[in-house]
């Protein structure tokens, strides 16, 4: 399977220079619940180095984090999947030109209700389930019990990734339950019996069970090395080359000490 960490995306933004302002300031960022605990994390490492800036964080799906970049709503529009076409062409109509700077991967690993047995699927077996032509745990080694099939909504990264590599574009079976983030997901699946879903790497907890893929475990070495088939990069993206306040707060998380966060969120460093 194609994997889009080893393929990469050429010519990303992976280091920033810029003077920085000393006083009072504010920066946005919108958009990926996966990227969320990263920006979290980074923003209150950096606010207490600088005091008088203050950040505001909200989640909203990929779409919208671009969204807000392409509208002015935010400085930073956070991304678990790279720009769109369409979304290229409607930024630059309107004066805005995108840049992206990978700041992370991460792999989408699925997952079930703590008490099933159930330890690995094969992406053609997801692929199946999420279709809706495998309806029962007995079919995949499990149980005896009705597989109830969460997925993300159209809006997230993580969806779409997982529509890319795992649905092959096919459609998602229409009764699958759709959650709107990362975390109501795990809540979604910790609560049901049967339940399968998807999520990033770093929303893991005890409450869920994580699944292998094709008998590889979702972990940051076998994403980093390729082997992991569900990987991707993490991306935050601004309206042209940045500077001030902005470029600054880039290049703290992307030092050592910001990936060091990245690692702490529970995703995995670029470097």
């Amino acid at each position: 399977m194609k994997n889009p960490i080893k393929t990469g995306v050429v010519a990303l933004c992976l280091t920033v220079a810029a003077a920085c302002p000393a006083l009072g300031e504010a920066l946005v960022l919108k958009g990926s619940t996966t990227v969320l605990p990263i920006a979290q994390k980074v923003a209150e490492s950096y606010m207490k180095l600088h005091p008088a800036v203050k950040i505001s964080l909200s989640g909203g799906g990929s779409s919208n984090g671009i969204k807000a970049i392409v509208d002015g709503t935010a400085d930073i529009g956070n991304a678990s999947r790279f720009i769109k076409s369409k979304e290229i062409k409607l930024a630059t109509a309107k004066g805005i030109y995108p840049v992206p700077h990978r700041i992370a991967l991460d792999c989408i690993v699925p997952v079930v209700n703590a008490r099933n047995p159930v330890a690995d699927l094969s992406t053609d077996q997801l692929k199946e389930i999420y279709l809706g032509k495998i309806k029962n745990w007995k079919e995949v080694g499990g149980a005896d019990q009705k597989i109830v099939v969460i997925s993300r909504d159209t809006s997230s990264g993580t969806f779409e990734v997982w529509e890319k590599l795992v649905m092959k574009k096919a459609r998602v079976i229409p009764s699958a339950l759709t959650v709107p983030s990362n975390g109501g997901l795990v809540q979604a699946v910790a609560t049901t019996p049967g339940a399968l879903g998807y999520i990033a790497l770093g929303y893991l907890n005890d409450d869920i069970k994580a699944l292998s893929v094709n008998q590889v475990p979702g972990t940051p070495d076998t994403t980093r090395n390729g082997l992991y088939p569900i990987s991707r990069p993490l991306f935050m993206f601004t309206n042209g080359w940045i500077t001030g306040r902005t470029a600054d707060f880039m290049n703290y998380l992307l030092s050592k000490k910001g990936q060091q966060l990245v690692e702490e969120a529970g995703s995995i460093p670029v470097y």
